[in-house]
């Protein structure tokens, strides 16, 4: 009886931590989050879906369409701008909201977008920091899905190696990025030969959104406008290279 008594204490205690921890969890993401600027979250609210995505509509039509994983514990309505550029250009842009604003516990999300618009030829994926990693490993796990990645401050994780695979890759960094480090020339072992950097002078990891300063990150030496702008550039090559 005594040994019951113990074994059920024991289970109660793991229970309880298990509780504990998963409550000290769901409330650090809520805490550690980065709120979009009010101007790109009412931005967001005018493009947002029934299916909780926002989805920025070019004037025309078009054959060419983005998916975006946003970055770890950042409001997802904070890229709206960006996306809204890419847009401007001819690129119909899907931000997808994640889980707990954690691309991990939604690697797969990109299904869904495709399977809405079956009218889309071409798709690029991609995504900021935990947002671009991901992505990265939604491209290993669906190989034949999407023709392109792009890179926002972002690399795939050690164990994701994209270098024989055929599709077009484009990473983007600024020289100035607090966050991610000096990982991105040694990034490109795991990316298709070829693979541009595309670098960003004077950009910091946080100013492809809109949201306030990253902690860990460098102080941008340009505007988020023009560092937004030089994002919309290169997105706007690695699709044209799809054609």
């Amino acid at each position: 009886m005594k040994t019951r008594r113990i074994a059920r204490f024991v289970i109660i205690a793991l229970v309880a931590l298990l509780i504990v921890a998963t409550v000290g969890f769901l409330a650090w993401t809520r805490i550690a989050r980065y709120p979009a600027f009010p101007e790109a979250a009412a931005l967001a609210q005018t493009a947002q879906t029934p299916q909780g995505w926002y989805v920025f509509q070019p004037a025309q039509p078009t054959d060419t369409g983005f998916i975006f994983y946003p970055g770890g514990l950042v409001d997802p309505a904070a890229y709206a701008p960006l996306m809204k550029s890419l847009a401007d250009q001819g690129i119909m842009s899907v931000i997808v909201p994640m889980p707990l604003d954690l691309a991990v516990f939604g690697v797969n999300r990109a299904n869904d977008v495709l399977a809405a618009y079956p009218e889309i030829d071409h798709w690029i994926i991609g995504g900021h920091s935990l947002g671009g990693s991901m992505a990265a490993q939604y491209v290993k796990d669906n190989p034949t899905k999407v023709e392109a990645l792009a890179f926002l401050a972002a690399y795939p994780a050690a164990n994701v190696d994209l270098s024989q695979l055929p599709i077009d890759v484009a990473s983007i960094y600024g020289t100035l990025d607090g966050v991610a480090g000096d990982v991105f020339d040694e990034s490109l072992s795991r990316l298709p030969a070829g693979t541009p950097l595309v670098v960003i002078e004077g950009g910091n990891h946080a100013q492809y959104g809109n949201y306030g300063p990253q902690a860990g990150d460098g102080v941008a030496t340009i505007s988020r406008e023009e560092q937004q702008q030089q994002t919309t550039t290169a997105i706007g090559e690695l699709a044209n290279r799809l054609k």
